[in-house]
């Protein structure tokens, strides 16, 4: 079967009109050792019904554990029904922004009403159409805060590793030096921060909350960078900011971040969003594209692509990014999910999900062995210690609980508002009882 949709006598006609015999000979100047002239090592195809049995049986080896205690990225909150409802609609399944782009009205308003909830959400003056995850955001934050003469990246140590490789990678690729800011008590240690801020750096990226949930004094880091003539990116997590300070409350100059808390399931790792809002000052330095509103000639509402860096199409050689497309399809549930929850519901999925870490920490803390790794205010996340830790874990998986995730320093909790007290109560009676053998 053949799903070329043209056929054997038109291609021979198309051949034909262009000069050659053969489609081979379309590629006269690639050398001949490069041609495949054998099979590929591929099984043969199978029937549809083949392939759903195929996929279906790999597809149930995954394991989906009804708790989960684990974020460290990724966060496991309710999503109301109606975000699936919207994004599965026939006319939105694309991740791309359109090339014909005030052909499809529609989209561009969805990318439109994404980046004004996203301002609202950070207090930045202007957001992107989103970037492809939230530590591609991180990295692409710090290419956009370089200049001639300010080329050096600092990066907390207590942002998440990931981040800090991405952010890495990219000076690497560009030949330009990202520096480590150590921490202290598991937070950026700002007497370090003061001593490394030299002439020579262009931003200083912290997370907020930071990896191990510790709650950072974001504004005072702000102060210290803005002090040196830098600029100042945060990293922070969408829910968290339904009841924190917003990045512009704490003087940010670029907000970045996941959006993967905003309606998106975990999903095995993706696909996810990153978002990325900063001030008008730095408008026109953001990497990829921004839509605005405006009226046709009749005086009738319009969405247009109003901002896009033309140097990452036509002059790359020159680009600060190179980024060219973004994340439609996940920025469209971003922007269904918090038109849902509104202010007051992403507020109270934060207030759920602090309290009831807070709860899950007290309860693990008060068995014998178990404590607290750090001392000071966290969000909906925590380390601590564990002895047994492996027996521990595989306890609370057997019993359908993904527990915390195994650091260097002990163990990273996490509960957000989708877990209830019960189920907090049985993972605690679990430790309790493997630490008690």
């Amino acid at each position: 079967m053949s799903y070329v949709p043209s056929t054997g006598e038109q291609r021979r006609e198309m051949l034909e009109a262009v000069g050659v015999k053969d489609y081979r000979d379309l590629y006269r100047d690639v050398p001949a050792e490069m041609y495949l002239d054998h099979p590929l090592n591929i099984p043969s195809g199978m029937s549809e019904l083949e392939v759903s049995r195929a996929v279906s049986a790999m597809a149930a080896k995954n394991v989906v554990f009804p708790t989960v205690l684990r974020g460290a990225g990724a966060y496991d909150h309710y999503i109301p029904s109606i975000v699936k409802s919207v994004v599965s609609k026939e006319e939105f399944l694309t991740a791309y922004t359109p090339y014909q782009a005030e052909m499809s009205q529609g989209v561009l308003q969805s990318i439109f009403e994404y980046q004004t909830m996203i301002c609202e959400l950070t207090g930045m003056d202007v957001s992107n159409a989103s970037m492809y995850d939230g530590a591609e955001a991180a990295a692409e934050a710090a290419s956009m805060c370089r200049d001639r003469k300010r080329k050096v990246t600092l990066v907390s140590a207590a942002a998440h590793p990931d981040t800090i490789n991405t952010i890495r990678t990219y000076c690497y690729g560009i030949g330009e030096e990202m520096r480590v800011v150590p921490m202290k008590d598991g937070r950026t240690d700002a007497e370090a921060l003061k001593e490394m801020l030299g002439a020579d750096v262009a931003s200083f990226y912290v997370q907020q909350p930071n990896f191990f949930g510790q709650l950072e004094d974001a504004k005072a880091l702000g102060e210290l960078v803005h002090e040196a003539g830098a600029m100042y990116v945060m990293g922070v997590n969408p829910i968290s900011l339904g009841i924190m300070k917003s990045p512009a409350e704490c003087g940010a100059d670029v907000a970045v971040g996941e959006g993967q808390p905003l309606g998106m399931p975990l999903s095995y790792g993706g696909p996810y969003l990153g978002f990325m809002a900063t001030t008008s000052k730095h408008m026109r330095k953001l990497p990829g594209r921004i839509v605005g509103e405006t009226v046709d000639d009749e005086g009738r509402r319009a969405y247009v692509l109003s901002l896009q860096a033309r140097e990452q199409h036509i002059r790359r050689e020159k680009a600060s990014s190179n980024i060219c497309s973004n994340e439609a399809l996940c920025a469209l549930t971003a922007g269904v999910y918090m038109a849902a929850m509104g202010p007051s519901g992403l507020a109270e999925a934060a207030r759920q999900s602090m309290a009831k870490a807070h709860y899950l920490c007290r309860e693990l803390t008060a068995i014998e062995g178990v404590e607290p790794v750090f001392d000071g205010p966290f969000f909906h996340e925590f380390v601590t210690t564990l002895p047994k830790q492996d027996e521990v874990l595989a306890a609370l998986e057997k019993a359908g609980i993904l527990g915390g995730l195994p650091v260097k320093e002990g163990v990273l909790w996490c509960a957000t508002e989708k877990v209830s007290r019960d189920e907090l109560d049985k993972a605690v009676r679990i430790v309790k009882e493997v630490l008690a053998k």
